[in-house]
């Protein structure tokens, strides 16, 4: 079964980074496209980044583009996500997630019902 379990989440202050973790043993990463989505209470859930598994190919959502960084350690088995410059509106749980194949990686952001295999997911909150 797919199964991740995230962490890396906290509490900080607008400004300051995280780095979120992602790590299966139940399966290797580098077949699969990843995806980071997130949810903050009362909204939906917004796909965050991704990361193809054959070229390693990486796409981000407008709100987060430019301050997130997504990357993998196949050695790991681990997905990353660098988060830099937090703002209060990045607080949510924060998951990932696999990508089904057989769609194109272009829709991997908004095909956030399609997500497989999210664990409990990790907390953020940026917060004076």
């Amino acid at each position: 079964q797919l199964r991740f379990v995230e962490s890396g989440g906290g509490l900080v202050q607008p400004g300051e980074s995280l780095r979120l973790s992602c790590v299966t043993s139940a399966f290797m990463i580098k077949y699969h496209d990843i995806a980071w989505f997130r949810q903050a209470p009362g909204k939906q859930r917004e796909g965050v980044s991704c990361i193809s598994s054959t070229s390693g190919r990486t796409t981000y959502s407008d709100s987060v583009k430019g301050r997130f960084t997504i990357s993998r350690d196949l050695a790991a088995n681990t997905v990353y996500l660098q988060m830099n410059s937090l703002k209060p509106e990045d607080t949510a749980d924060y998951y990932c997630g696999v990508f089904p194949a057989g769609q194109v990686f272009s829709v991997c952001l908004t095909a956030t019902a399609d997500y497989v295999g999210w664990g409990q997911g990790t907390q953020v909150t940026v917060s004076t």
